[in-house]
């Protein structure tokens, strides 16, 4: 397998990569770490510190003993047992003050580690929050729980073991082969040579393992995109019968899945072995070449002890450093997913000197706006239209009209593509975030719900609202009464996305929450669809009363809903066809004029 899989900034899997493309990803990822690092500093110094000293004292034991033996064992026999006696007592020394600086770095380093992925985990939740609307629709889902879940998990697994073995192993290694040359430069070019089939064992390793472990992080992904697609769609799935067919796919994924994590391990079969194979051939050739050379008196039998454990030893973290390369391919595949998401740009950033706007008058302007979700695909071309203060504008068409594109646009959702939305005069774009959020508020088809009360998601609208104000924003959409009937009545917990309440009240308490927010312009993006007849009318009868004094845009393809407003625009492909009030526009023979004999009829 020659190329490797990546997933893009928009969460698009890719192939063949060039290398170019490969060095900012991983400059992307080194950015993202070192901005973890650097309020770390000074444990990392620490920590560095700690290791390197308890690390020195669990190589000098082998050191220790070779002088026991080839000076201790000489001098008792001559009852001079001070060195045997010195030699024990700094083996025990070392053993001791090892343990307790092993057992303070590890503390140290689990300290930094969750420093980090705290830090990690905010960055996340919070830049997926800031994004635009546009990256969340075309970024599953799936994705981003797959970010906040596999992917960080890798991560905690690298900083939790993976960095242990790697910095004790290094460390351990460099400091054996300082020893070693030290103690008999001859074993030491041994040592040496034996890097060399290392080297090629573990380039050919790396090589294999860095593209088997991306495509496992996709795989991965692919397994949380469709559970949590399945599960949030599980209504549609029962409706359409389609267990059997998600079945197949996930079990296709979980085979996919399967098979590249076999191939890992069929690398680990051949690299953990063939590390063993060249640890012995190493300490079988030091043992041969060592006895000769006690043998002629060239070393001590005490050296030869001492040489062949750090040889062994050497080669004992070499099975660690392949498990941290196996957690580290795994989490460098996750971090540069994770910083991709979080080097996405919103497409509708915040002002850099923003406008304040305090009280606004609802004022709504388009002026010659031109809004395309894709180059090709231009929704809104040369779009003008005014909305005095105070007016009640309904949103008439076909789908794809162009309807919620508008509401959208003044929702400042997106930014149009050419020409300017204004609210009193001034830009969208040039409104402090906290002033158009107050000013300007949208209720959707699809009222959502959060878990809690209902007086909490009525609250959202105004979070400092009193239980009063809550009450009386519900009565005035005509919410109160169901809601009191609730077992818990306003403290009744709405359960999961609001699975407690039907669509029809998961509505009503939408608008309580958008009337309780007292907003300048309030758009109604087809948000009466799911009400009954009798709710219908109890919110039209609120909307009368509530919309007087401010600017509403309402998109409704129940035309009686259209009747309360004090204008029409029936667009089509983007452009306005018709303007004027409702009953000059069913007077007319146009388009309007159509769609109300047609709802006309259909009540007969």
């Amino acid at each position: 397998m020659s190329t490797a899989t990546v997933i893009g900034v928009e969460g698009e899997e890719r192939n063949d990569f060039t290398k170019q493309e490969s060095r900012q990803i991983r400059q992307r990822s080194l950015r993202l770490l070192g901005s973890l690092l650097q309020p770390l500093r000074t444990r990392l110094i620490l920590t560095m510190v700690v290791v390197v000293i308890s690390t020195a004292g669990q190589v000098a034991g082998p050191a220790i003993i070779a002088f026991g033996i080839d000076n201790g064992l000489p001098a008792l026999m001559k009852q001079d047992w001070m060195p045997l006696a010195l030699a024990g007592a700094a083996y025990l020394f070392t053993g001791i003050i090892g343990a307790v600086l092993i057992a303070w770095y590890t503390v140290l380093s689990a300290r930094i580690s969750q420093a980090i992925l705290i830090d990690l985990r905010k960055r996340v939740f919070l830049h997926t929050q800031k994004l635009s609307l546009e990256f969340h629709e075309s970024y599953t889902s799936g994705r981003i729980i797959s970010r906040q879940t596999s992917d960080l998990d890798s991560i905690r697994e690298l900083l939790d073991s993976g960095i242990n073995q790697l910095v004790q192993g290094f460390l351990y290694m460099l400091f054996i082969a300082i020893m070693l040359f030290s103690l008999d430069w001859v074993s030491g070019v041994v040592l040496f040579c034996s890097l060399v089939p290392l080297y090629f064992l573990t380039r050919w390793f790396q090589k294999r393992s860095q593209v088997l472990f991306r495509i496992s992080r996709v795989a991965s992904a692919k397994l949380i995109v469709q559970f949590v697609e399945t599960m949030t769609g599980i209504r549609a799935v029962k409706a359409f019968r389609k267990e059997k067919r998600n079945e197949k796919e996930f079990g296709g994924l979980v085979e996919d899945y399967r098979d590249v994590n076999a191939k890992v391990i069929q690398l680990f079969g051949i690299f953990d072995p063939g590390l063993v194979m060249i640890g012995n051939l190493t300490v079988g050739v030091v043992l041969l070449i060592g006895g000769f050379r006690v043998a002629d008196g060239q070393i001590q039998i005490g050296v030869l002890l001492a040489v062949l454990l750090y040889t062994r030893r050497f080669f004992d973290p070499m099975e660690e450093m392949a498990m941290f390369y196996n957690s580290y391919q795994s989490a460098a595949a996750a971090l540069e997913k994770i910083s991709g998401v979080l080097e996405e740009e919103p497409t509708v950033p915040d002002p850099v000197k923003p406008v304040d706007l305090w009280d606004s008058t609802g004022h709504v302007h388009f002026d010659d706006v031109t809004f395309a979700y894709k180059k090709d695909r231009v929704i809104l071309p040369n779009f003008s239209l005014d909305i005095p203060s105070g007016q009640t504008v309904a949103l008439v068409g076909s789908t794809g009209a162009g309807k919620s594109t508008l509401a959208k646009l003044i929702s400042r959702f997106y930014d149009p593509s050419d020409g300017a939305v204004l609210l009193d005069g001034v830009d969208l774009r040039d409104l402090h975030p906290k002033d158009l959020r107050r000013a300007i508020v949208m209720v959707t088809q699809e009222a959502y719900l959060f878990s809690g009360s209902v007086a909490d998601n009525i609250a959202l609208g105004k979070p400092d609202a009193t239980r009063d104000e809550i009450v009386a924003a519900a009565g005035a959409v005509g919410a109160d009464e169901f809601i009191r009937s609730l077992p818990n009545g306003y403290d009744t917990d709405v359960n999961k996305r609001g699975g407690r309440v039907s669509a029809g009240q998961r509505q009503l308490i939408s608008f309580a929450r958008a009337f309780l927010a007292d907003p300048a312009v309030l758009i109604l993006d087809e948000a009466t669809s799911s009400l009954d007849i009798p709710s219908e009318r109890l919110v039209q009868e609120a909307l009368q009363t509530l919309l007087s004094d401010r600017t509403a845009v309402i998109i409704a393809h129940r035309l009686s809903t259209v009747a309360i407003a004090d204008r029409v625009l029936v667009m089509e492909h983007g452009a306005i066809v018709e303007d004027g009030t409702p009953s000059d526009l069913i007077a007319g023979t146009g388009r309007f004029s159509q769609l109300h004999a047609a709802w006309r009829d259909s009540l007969v």
